[in-house]
């Protein structure tokens, strides 16, 4: 007979946790971006190569330069808004640690059902499938709230 021994997770590992999802997600936007301008270049090289220039008629800055610069703001300002957000929920809860912070937010946010078994379906034969099952039980949920 064997014993399942739960597994837990030391900070180390949740640090290597973060630090590997951190690493994929920079990569993913990189390669993401990339691509996109790597498409454009393709497809119009020399208004590619007119933007890249700041050979454009009226325009101080090229325009690689400047996505370039407003992906770095953009990036910068939706960092920092989600970061502050997030510090300052925390420090309303007045939570010292996570566990603490989890049993606060359990306490004021309304509890979710077990589903324990599954009322309803759970395995779909693909994408129209599912999307059939929803309209079709939003359909039903919507019709039996307006009687």
């Amino acid at each position: 007979m064997t014993t399942v021994k739960k597994s837990s997770m030391t900070s180390e590992d949740k640090f290597y946790g973060v630090v590997f999802l951190s690493a994929v997600t920079g990569i993913s936007a990189l390669i993401g971006f990339g691509t996109t301008i790597a498409a454009v270049r393709k497809k119009d090289p020399k208004y590619f190569q007119e933007g890249a220039a700041g050979l454009s008629k009226g325009v101080t800055e090229p325009g690689v330069a400047l996505a370039i610069r407003a992906l770095g703001w953009g990036t910068f300002y939706a960092v920092g808004g989600c970061s502050l957000l997030f510090y300052g929920i925390w420090k309303l809860s007045g939570a010292t640690n996570t566990l603490e912070f989890r049993q606060k937010m359990g306490s004021i946010l309304p509890k979710i059902k077990k589903n324990d078994p599954p009322t309803s379906r759970t395995e779909f034969d693909g994408m129209n499938d599912l999307l059939k099952y929803v309209s079709e039980e939003w359909g039903k949920e919507n019709s039996t709230d307006s009687k």
